[in-house]
């Protein structure tokens, strides 16, 4: 008997997950645009030691046991047809392929600054983003990150811990960062900032030029639409959560008003019971939480259940952001609940513990060790 086909379109931190889980239930081919997995989590710790990030955020496919039974293929989205099931892919020689599906996982994920975008990679241009943004920084004398995010707080973070002889300056809009998260986190945050010697900057809302994406690295001075005299650094991190959905490959009626893809509560897309979406490209919730909630164990389980006619069960996505803000630190992991209150994984339990049991082996269901594991990107303390 024929196994029926998932396509799961974009193998990001929510797509590769999602592939792991069906391959043992479907024929799964996954399509990317980069020859394996490059997460979009810890800016901060990507940007101060790239060695450290890569080891544990950028992991070629064929390393990763639960993808043995999955095919991937590396390329660019350019079209999806629904009544034929079919979705278009660009290679990267530059012919074209159409993918067949019975069922279609959209993850395509979002654009957010230069750390993640949809563009076809091959290794060495992924390691080479990561030498340039992180020699760019290691080379600045001072530095100012623009944003009130995680992505915007870890950098500043990192970066003053990193090189603990520039200085660090965090300007963001409101009275207090993390915005989405639990009063409690930002105050435990914050005083984890002041620690590290970054000064913060609240009530500075940046003026942004036209066309600016708002996820760059520049030198030029930051205008405040708030009143406040001009900023300025060597190096300008513009974290400020501005993100445009990885959907321009998708017809029109798949999508909100902001480009998003419209999702049931089963992460079904109405209308189309074959096609689901999940992470920072399905319009789930105001925080599109499906991508940092493990959601792709639900949408894999009801994919199964759509397959085989059975009953589906709806995502429920949590009120506040929750999760790991800093990234790991000299003196190890703290992650914040979704009530702010936060539990400490110590330094030594992050490289014996965490990472290769409950990650690798838990989570990722095992990866293997190898070569890919030495990369030529070291990091430049100060």
């Amino acid at each position: 008997m024929t196994r029926p086909r998932v396509v799961v379109a974009g193998m990001g931190d929510t797509g590769v997950l999602t592939a792991i889980k069906l391959a043992g239930h479907a024929d799964v081919v996954g399509v990317s645009a980069k020859p394996g997995l490059v997460s979009g989590q810890e800016l901060g710790w990507r940007l101060a030691r790239p060695d450290e990030w890569a080891r544990h955020n950028w992991i070629p496919f064929h390393r990763f046991r639960g993808l043995d039974r999955v095919r991937t293929e590396q390329g660019t989205l350019t079209g999806l047809d629904l009544g034929a099931r079919t979705v278009a892919v660009r290679l990267p020689d530059g012919s074209t392929s159409d993918l067949g599906y019975d069922v279609l996982v959209i993850a395509t994920g979002v654009t957010n600054g230069f750390w993640r975008r949809p563009t076809l990679q091959t290794a060495a241009e992924v390691d080479g983003d990561l030498r340039a943004a992180h020699g760019r920084l290691a080379a600045a004398r001072s530095v100012i990150v623009v944003g009130g995010g995680a992505a915007a707080v870890s950098s500043a973070a990192q970066i003053a811990t990193t090189w603990p002889g520039t200085p660090v300056d965090l300007y963001f809009p409101g009275e207090r960062a993390l915005a989405g998260h639990h009063p409690r986190t930002w105050k435990t945050v914050q005083r984890r900032l002041l620690d590290a010697g970054v000064r913060l900057h609240p009530g500075h809302r940046a003026v942004l030029g036209d066309g600016f994406s708002g996820g760059e690295l520049t030198d030029e001075p930051v205008q405040w639409s708030t009143g406040q005299p001009p900023a300025s650094a060597d190096a300008v991190l513009w974290a400020i959560g501005r993100v445009w959905p990885n959907t321009g490959w998708l017809p029109p009626e798949l999508l909100d008003d902001n480009g998003f893809v419209r999702v049931a509560p089963t992460l079904q897309v109405p209308g189309r019971p074959e096609v689901f979406a999940i992470g920072d490209v399905a319009a789930t919730d105001p925080l599109r939480s499906s991508a940092r909630n493990r959601a792709d164990g639900l949408l894999a389980r009801n994919v199964r259940a759509f397959l085989a006619g059975g009953t589906l069960r709806a995502y429920r996505a949590p009120s506040r952001r929750w999760g790991s803000v800093l990234g790991i630190q000299p003196d190890g992991l703290e992650v914040f609940a979704p009530n702010g209150r936060a539990f400490r994984f110590p330094a030594w339990s992050f490289e014996r513990v965490l990472m290769p049991w409950i990650v690798r082996w838990g989570i990722y269901r095992g990866i293997r060790s190898g070569p890919d594991d030495d990369r030529a990107v070291r990091y430049e303390p100060r």
